[in-house]
């Protein structure tokens, strides 16, 4: 059966980096982050409608790359983060959101610590609130429950304390 794998966290941790990673190191698929390219293809500023959208499609991505994953399906974000980011920016969620993070948990978050520098990009807000955010992603995974570790260290380093993780936590120990 495949896992499911969230690489979460807050922005300019390398997410995306490492969710491409994982996935050529473990030779299967990950699922980028929906709400980038979405946002990208905008010809408006993003609102609180285009959310449930984001959301509803991350999930759908989600769904349609379990079929070709192979043990593992890496994932780039996850609803907590769609939830966080609607509460932070519009202070509610979608019930919807709330519902299917409960009904389609990952086998295993890894969060993604702030110990790499801030890289400007024109989607990303809050440079000086990535330890608030961090924080409130730790939290989030702890009151629901989750499986998480945090994954640290920069470049190579960084993929490899992630590989280990995902070996230890699984059962393999030959990483």
């Amino acid at each position: 059966m495949v896992k499911k794998i969230a690489i979460t966290g807050p922005e300019s941790t390398g997410k995306s980096n490492l969710a491409k990673q994982l996935a050529e190191h473990f030779q299967t698929v990950y699922v980028p982050e929906f709400a980038r390219d979405y946002i990208n293809g905008l010809s408006r500023s993003y609102n609180q409608n285009d959310i449930i959208h984001i959301a509803e499609n991350q999930l759908m991505n989600e769904r349609k790359s379990m079929l070709n994953a192979n043990r593992f399906l890496f994932c780039d974000t996850e609803l907590i983060v769609t939830k966080v980011w609607s509460l932070h920016k519009y202070k509610n969620c979608h019930p919807w959101i709330l519902e299917q993070i409960e009904k389609n948990p990952c086998d295993l978050y890894l969060l993604c610590d702030v110990d790499l520098p801030w890289e400007f990009d024109v989607q990303r807000e809050h440079p000086h609130l990535r330890q608030f955010f961090f924080d409130w992603y730790k939290n989030e995974l702890e009151n629901y429950d989750f499986n998480y570790e945090i994954v640290s260290g920069e470049g190579e380093k960084r993929i490899q304390n992630a590989i280990h993780i995902i070996n230890h936590f699984f059962g393999d120990r030959n990483d």
